[in-house]
């Protein structure tokens, strides 16, 4: 008698709004059957059953804003009956526009992670899949600290509970945040406004950001290098038929370079710093109602053609809302590109709970004055890095753009 809960369907969701009903009460649900579509934090995902019956209730309208673990409906098997504490409906909003929040206020059987269970105090009764047991032992992560809040059936852990696991934070880090006044516009008399409700992505934009900001000590160190083997090279490498871009190029040299200078390819994690061992590169994308980071996995192990191949795809579907959940987690260094927007130079936020990232401009012809003291025209490349000053220093950065500059500069390098 499984009741359905909000599943936590991204690391930093804590609530989502239930869309559409892809099943109908009375319905057959089988497992792996679509029940439902839900806007979590960073898209629009489709919320697969981990259960077979008879769709019994449904608690929650389309519309509805649920927090995670919250009840959203009860399916029921052939021989089984509600039970007082789960028959109970849920306060859902009677249309979209109301959508208020639904709190924990059922019990039952839950099916996803609910706050405030008591994880088991034997290891061996730990449920979680032989996947999520191997992905935890390779990040260090102690399951049980996940026990009982899996999003698998009756609270199994899942291999996307271990990537979305977030780092713990210190509680001196975290109290040492000080209280910020919430700076709220004023009307400005004569001058109409319209109000734009904040989606869940957007939402989360503003917090995670203001956290970077306000907690992790950001510096800033800028390299402009000559492009002009870059152009060369895309020209040569696309006659061959394999098209790639500049920000290709960029990819695989940044996750190239942190191989060869790995400290900034790290994490601020609980009284550690946490050093990966391969480069997770998260690639920033503009989409309708904000930024996505989807990630593209040991990204220095790819070819040029693999890594332009991944990005195409990963952007497509992150415009068409179609990404899974696993494929924007576990990023441990981002790279923002508004080279295509005309932007020349920039600083961009940390993307927590990473140490760094890039910052790629425009290639730009201007006047240089080469090894011979000539005055030509050059093609000249800008590149910011943002760094966690707690885990990577100034020379540990200067050094990675070093490696980097080599890179770019010397791009055949890349072929190897």
């Amino acid at each position: 008698m499984p009741e359905i809960t909000m599943p936590k369907l991204s690391d930093t969701m804590t609530e989502g709004t239930l869309l559409r009903w892809c099943k109908q009460k009375g319905d057959q649900v089988e497992i792996g059957d679509l029940l439902a579509e839900v806007e979590t934090d960073k898209a629009t995902m489709e919320m697969e059953s981990f259960e077979e019956g008879i769709l019994t209730e449904i608690f929650v309208t389309p519309g509805a804003k649920v927090t995670v673990g919250a009840p959203i409906a009860l399916i029921l098997g052939n021989n089984e009956t509600a039970t007082a504490g789960s028959s109970a409906k849920a306060a859902a909003p009677s249309s979209a526009a109301a959508a208020p929040t639904i709190s924990n206020a059922l019990t039952g059987t839950s099916r996803s992670a609910i706050p405030g269970r008591t994880a088991p105090s034997s290891p061996e009764r730990i449920k979680a899949s032989p996947l999520a047991r191997k992905l935890a032992a390779a990040r260090g992560l102690a399951l049980a600290g996940l026990a009982g809040k899996g999003s698998g059936p009756g609270g199994r852990i899942i291999a996307a509970d271990v990537i979305h696991a977030p780092l713990a934070v210190t509680g001196t880090t975290a109290n040492a945040a000080p209280s910020i006044p919430t700076i709220v516009p004023i009307p400005i008399a004569g001058n109409p406004e319209t109000k734009i409700p904040l989606s869940n992505m957007r939402q989360t934009i503003a917090q995670r950001l203001l956290a970077s900001k306000t907690q992790i000590p950001h510096f800033y160190l800028s390299i402009e290098i000559d492009a002009t083997p870059m152009v060369a090279f895309r020209k040569e490498f696309n006659n061959t038929g394999n098209k790639i871009t500049f920000n290709d190029i960029v990819l695989l040299a940044t996750a190239r370079a942190a191989m060869e200078k790995p400290k900034v390819n790290a994490a601020f994690g609980d009284g550690v710093i946490v050093q990966y061992e391969s480069v997770n590169l998260a690639v920033a994308i503009a989409v309708e109602d904000g930024l996505l980071t989807p990630v593209i996995r040991d990204a220095q192990k790819l070819s040029l053609a693999e890594v332009s191949a991944t990005v195409k795809d990963l952007a497509t579907r992150a415009r068409d809302k179609k990404l899974k959940p696993e494929e924007y987690a576990g990023g441990t260094i981002t790279v923002s590109n508004l080279g295509a927007y005309g932007i020349d130079q920039f600083c961009a936020i940390i993307n927590p709970p990473q140490a760094m990232i890039l910052a790629v401009g425009a290639i730009v012809k201007k006047p240089i004055v080469n090894k011979q003291d000539q005055i030509i025209v050059g093609q000249r490349l800008h590149l910011t890095l943002s760094g966690d000053h707690r885990v990577v220093d100034g020379a540990v950065a200067a050094e990675y753009l070093s490696a980097l500059r080599q890179l770019l500069e010397s791009p055949n390098r890349l072929l190897l």
